[in-house]
């Protein structure tokens, strides 16, 4: 095996790994196949005989080129009408197998990506590769050009915006989908009431149109805000949803006969809605990954 060949397998053992920091990191799947491509280019550039530990510098590589890609697209934002909300990962699959219990496992759900975008580039390095994937404070410190007390700091920082937060939903998946077959059931019907009972007392309802202006708010909180406006939208817009998994956890897909219009994350906490996720972005739908 030539030298060549033996690199191209060492990496294609790394990707999935790869993969998930950078969508951890970027929060769109396009954009972290991108820095896992980079991180393949700078590979291949390389000197393989100063490469001591392949996988820790593939890490290294690729949360550098993340950041990169973190700062530079700052500036496109400004094109953004609603909330920013990441690239998710649905599964229309509605059966509790082996596969769908992966997913479950493997995924993070758009909450906490919601949460991890308020970072500062380097808290969510830190935080990323310490609290996700147990990457030491010294490593950490190296791609960051600080110390390792340091980049310490900056993953507290990060976990304590994390822990102040609604992220982290019921871990029973059945119960996620009751909760969320209830929100439906109240929404085809316009039950105000119903949907106030669903829904956590400062639930947060956020929706992202990308850059196509709609008329619907870009943020709402509150259960009787957001029971109001989905009282008067949702009887029209929920015939046309079912249940899926989105990001590992139970959401919401809206189809019609042009193709899927909207993708909605649920956080189900205490068996209420304390977080929902409405991504309207015809960009993002266009390009989305559904796992069958």
């Amino acid at each position: 095996m030539d030298d060549e060949t033996w690199q191209a397998e060492q990496f294609e053992r790394q990707r999935p790994q790869l993969h998930a920091v950078a969508y951890r990191m970027l929060g769109s799947l396009s954009e972290a196949e991108d820095a896992v491509q980079e991180t393949w280019l700078r590979l291949s550039r390389s000197n393989d005989d100063a490469i001591g530990n392949l996988g820790g510098w593939l890490t290294t590589v690729v949360g550098r080129v993340c950041i990169d890609m973190l700062r530079a697209r700052q500036a496109r934002r400004e094109d953004y009408v609603g909330t920013w909300l990441p690239e998710p990962i649905v599964s229309v699959e509605d059966s509790d197998g082996p596969e769908q219990q992966t997913l479950l496992a493997d995924s993070v759900g758009l909450a906490l990506l919601v949460v991890l975008e308020t970072l500062t580039p380097s808290e969510r390095l830190a935080f990323v590769l310490h609290d996700m994937f147990a990457v030491p404070f010294e490593e950490i410190a190296s791609m960051l050009e600080r110390t390792p007390a340091a980049a310490r700091q900056l993953a507290s920082r990060a976990r304590r915006r994390v822990q102040g937060s609604a992220t982290v939903p019921d871990t029973d998946l059945a119960t996620q989908r009751k909760v969320v077959a209830a929100f439906l059931a109240a929404s085809r019907a316009g039950d105000f009431d119903a949907l106030v009972a669903v829904l956590d007392p400062d639930v947060v309802f956020r929706v992202d149109t990308g850059s196509h202006p709609r008329p619907v708010p870009a943020l709402l909180t509150g259960a009787v805000d957001v029971a109001r406006q989905v009282a008067v939208q949702g009887p029209r817009f929920a015939q046309h949803c079912r249940p899926a998994l989105v990001n590992g956890t139970a959401g919401i897909v809206a189809r019609t006969s042009a193709g899927l219009i909207a993708v909605a994350g649920l956080t189900v906490i205490e068996d209420r809605i304390a977080t929902i996720d409405l991504i309207l972005d015809p960009d993002k739908l266009h390009n989305l990954v559904l796992v069958d």
